[in-house]
């Protein structure tokens, strides 16, 4: 009962200035409206007693006992408070100021300057107060309905404005990321294809590496046994041969004396030796078989000048 008190209390007022309505239909009205402990205050007052002794007893249980000065202070310090509305606010103040009033704490007469005075002091839209020119109202101030009509109004324009505001900043909001998005796409993709062509790059370096490796060590063999041959076919030869280029010369006094016609020896698909292509499982080396083919046609080559020299 006390925390709906003033509620409870504004309801009664409106019944008891209806003159359509009898007392003691007031007065069962007042009862019906009543819970416990409320109704152990009044219910020895009975049906013959007027509503104003049931209001005056239910005060002097519940109501508040601050005189009209103290009111009216506290009053001056009401302020907006955090989320609320404006419209609210005036609510509250109107409220607020109704009990200075029966307090006597201001004559009724004055309740529409005060409330729009303190509303300019304790609200904290500015803009608002700005726009319906609430400070220069004050001399001559609006009743309370067409102050909280235009306090209402107000709010549902701005309301709407702000809707407006968040859904067109909203979508340009979406457009500018999904272009960020989009440009950021591009470039990753770029970058990802730099990568990947670097680590292709790479491999294909570190394979040509070890082809070359491999080539070097097989040049390195070949000059040698060609080294060691040559000493033995310049002892065996007593007749000046035929004159023939530097490379053909090297070849021929390098082998043995060759009676088989040379065989490539070696696979088509991969360059190295000791199978064919039809077997092979290596990757592709067209490298290594292109070295391979140069060096049979120098074979070939310097077995038929040998041949030739023998023949002569």
């Amino acid at each position: 009962m006390e925390s709906d008190y003033d509620t409870w209390r504004s309801n009664v007022e409106f019944h008891l200035t209806d003159a359509n309505l009898s007392a003691r239909h007031i007065v069962r009205k007042i009862v019906e409206s009543l819970s416990p402990p409320a109704t152990n205050v009044v219910k020895h007052l009975g049906l013959n007693a007027t509503p104003r002794d049931y209001i005056s007893l239910l005060d002097s249980a519940y109501g508040v006992v601050d005189d009209g000065d103290e009111l009216f202070a506290k009053f001056l310090n009401t302020n907006q408070n955090t989320g609320e509305k404006p419209s609210s606010y005036l609510q509250r103040l109107q409220l607020v100021l109704n009990k200075v009033i029966s307090r006597g704490g201001i004559v009724a007469s004055d309740l529409e300057r005060q409330l729009i005075k303190q509303f300019c002091r304790g609200c904290w839209d500015n803009s608002l107060i700005t726009n319906l020119q609430l400070e220069q109202k004050k001399h001559n101030p609006p009743s309370f309905s067409e102050f909280l009509l235009l306090l209402r109004t107000e709010e549902d324009r701005q309301a709407a404005k702000s809707s407006r505001m968040k859904q067109h900043l909203g979508l340009s909001k979406t457009k500018a990321q999904a272009c960020s998005l989009t440009t950021k796409d591009y470039v990753t993709n770029d970058m990802d294809n730099a990568i990947a062509a670097d680590a292709t790059s790479s491999a294909s370096t570190h394979n040509l590496e070890k082809q070359l490796t491999q080539l070097q060590a097989q040049v390195a063999s070949l000059k040698a046994s060609l080294s060691g041959n040559s000493n033995q076919t310049a002892t065996k030869k007593t007749r000046p041969k035929a004159k023939v280029s530097t490379e053909e010369n090297t070849l021929c006094s390098g082998d043995l004396k060759l009676t088989k016609k040379p065989r490539p020896g070696y696979c088509f698909k991969c360059g190295e030796d000791g199978h064919i292509a039809s077997s092979c499982s290596n990757e592709p080396n067209y490298d290594l078989v292109e070295v391979k083919r140069n060096q049979f046609k120098q074979k070939q080559k310097a077995w038929e000048n040998q041949n030739k020299l023998d023949l002569n």
